[in-house]
């Protein structure tokens, strides 16, 4: 007899991706945020806005990587770029709604990064600090 390889069976997976995408997706507060994402990517001058001052800044950081000289006007000008984006509540709206799905994200994978380690689903247990990261502190 051959050597078979098993490869987990795709549709239990998927029927379970998309019960946490639903999960998700129904919550009131994910379309809050979602509400908050799209009206950032609906406004075109907010988004080169946003370009602009990662460009600027990538650009500052690399020159102190290279230990090169920043000067004054260059700091300012990535200031005043940095102080016009953030008074619009639509931009702080957006990267408060993306630093928190990133949050979800990253704890999800926590999740996925621990069952695969240990083989099993993993409980408040088998996690290394107080909260498994959905808010279920077993600390107690």
């Amino acid at each position: 007899m051959e050597n078979e390889t098993r490869v987990l069976q795709a549709g239990p997976i998927k029927e379970k991706t998309e019960a946490l995408c639903d999960a998700i997706a129904n919550q009131e507060e994910f379309k809050e945020l979602y509400a908050k994402i799209e009206a950032f990517m609906n406004d075109e001058k907010l988004k080169y806005d946003f370009g602009q001052l990662n460009d600027q800044g990538a650009l500052l950081e690399q020159k102190q990587q290279y230990g090169l000289e920043i000067k004054q006007e260059e700091y300012d000008q990535f200031e005043k770029l940095r102080e016009s984006f953030m008074s619009q509540k639509v931009a702080t709206d957006f990267l408060e709604a993306q630093e928190e799905v990133q949050d979800i994200q990253n704890r999800i994978h926590q999740y996925l990064a621990k069952m695969f380690e240990i083989g099993r689903t993993p409980s408040q247990d088998d996690f290394d600090f107080c909260s498994d990261g959905f808010g279920d502190c077993g600390c107690g």
